[in-house]
Formats: structure tokens, sequence, C-alpha cells
């Protein structure tokens, strides 16, 4: 089960952290991912980070200004948004993938959870 949380309301240049909290399952052993999902567009990703925390990958539109990270301890994984901008605005989904590859591709991730929304005012 994996439980999105820290999306709220913040004014365009601000920051939001995202956390995902992952139980019942081995967190260390997946890809975990975070996507957003806009009104009326499809799905898509934000970034992606591996297992050990030691590889990373992002959407082009956010690099530079967000950082995904995980705490294996913890069961976690957070999304640290800077420079945030109205075009931001979306639900917020994290997901988690076994296969071991770093995959920006949403249908490829079998475990989701249930999304926070993130607006972002002009």
């Amino acid at each position: 089960q994996l439980q999105a949380s820290g999306g709220g309301l913040v004014q365009a240049g601000g920051s939001l952290r995202l956390s995902c909290a992952a139980s019942g399952r081995t967190f260390s052993g997946y890809t975990m991912g975070w996507f957003r999902q806009a009104p009326g567009k499809e799905r898509e990703f934000v970034a992606a980070i591996s297992r050990s925390g030691g590889l990373t990958k992002y959407k082009d539109s956010v690099k530079g200004r967000f950082t995904i990270s995980r705490d294996n301890a913890k069961n976690t994984v957070y999304l640290q948004m800077n420079s945030l901008k109205p075009e931001d605005t979306a639900v917020y989904y994290c997901a988690a993938d076994d296969s071991g590859f770093l995959v920006d591709i949403p249908t490829l991730y079998p475990y989701w959870g249930q999304g926070t929304l993130v607006t972002v005012s002009s």
C-alpha cells in the first residue's frame, strides 16, 4: 500500500515536499516513481529513483527544480518541489515497480498510491 501526502496550495515560486509512505512490501526492492495528472490531461512521468537511491530520472521540465529521494529505513520516497509554476498544478501520484529498471511509463508500474493535489497559483 502506498500513501501519498504533502500536497496543497502554493504560490508560484514556492516549494512543497511530497511524501509517499509504503507498507506491506519490501520497500527497498522497488523502483519508486512520481507521476502527475492535470485536469483533462494524461498521467505523465515526473521522476523516478532506483532501489538503492543511487540513480534518478526526471521529466525535462522539472530538472533542476524537483528532487526525488528515498529513505529505505522509513519506507518513504520524497519529491521536493521548488520554484513551482502554475503548470505544475496536478494530482501527484507515487508508484512502485519491482522490475529493477528506472522506467518512466505509467503502465509499467503495478502499484499506485491514491494521489495528492498540488495547486500552484500565479
